[in-house]
């Protein structure tokens, strides 16, 4: 699963995440978040509500990523583009990270 809130893009590896129990990255988005992600009738996470709705209720707070490396299965990760970051560590000779 992958989707975008304001200006970051979230992906959860839906293989890790089917055997996760703990459910940190929702319990992280409840309290710290706004509920964006929650745990479906199957037992898998979910968006709340649509694309749009995800992207324009996003905190961009990370903590769901935090919590699911620290109590979960490591199934969610958080990109955060930089506009011309490639560019730059052309010119200066540095590997993308």
């Amino acid at each position: 699963m992958e989707f975008w809130e304001k200006t970051i893009r979230i992906r959860i590896d839906e293989a890790l995440c089917a055997s996760c129990t703990s459910y940190a990255c929702v319990e992280a988005c409840e309290r710290y978040g706004r509920e964006i992600i929650m745990r479906g009738p199957d037992g898998r996470v979910h968006l709340v509500g649509d694309a749009e709705e995800t992207a324009r209720r996003g905190t961009e707070c990370l903590a769901c990523e935090y919590e699911c490396r620290m109590r979960g299965r490591g199934a969610l990760s958080i990109e955060v583009p930089i506009e011309g970051l490639d560019d730059y560590r052309e010119r200066h000779g540095l590997q993308a990270g």
